[in-house]
């Protein structure tokens, strides 16, 4: 529940960064809490906790974000650097 919904809350933060460096550091922060997400899904489909058609919908929900932010991220860090 934590990184989950960490993901948001430095997302929001970014949204209001002091800077693009300050932007582009809070998206990283989410993509971490997205990748800590990821791994906290999987564990709950292994054990069975999740139902399987509910835990397939988060992680692919949860892999879509993280290709998401990933793109954000390095287009962001390829303007920066010209």
């Amino acid at each position: 529940m934590r990184s989950g919904t960490s993901i948001g809350a430095n997302i929001s933060e970014a949204v209001r960064g002091q800077s693009s460096k300050d932007f582009i550091h809070k998206l990283q922060i989410s993509r971490k809490e997205t990748s800590e997400t990821l791994y906290w899904l999987t564990l709950l489909q292994k054990t069975n906790y999740l139902k399987p058609d509910t835990a397939i919908i988060l992680i692919q929900s949860c892999e879509e974000l993280l290709k998401i932010l990933t793109s954000i991220i390095k287009t962001l860090e390829l303007k920066i650097k010209n």
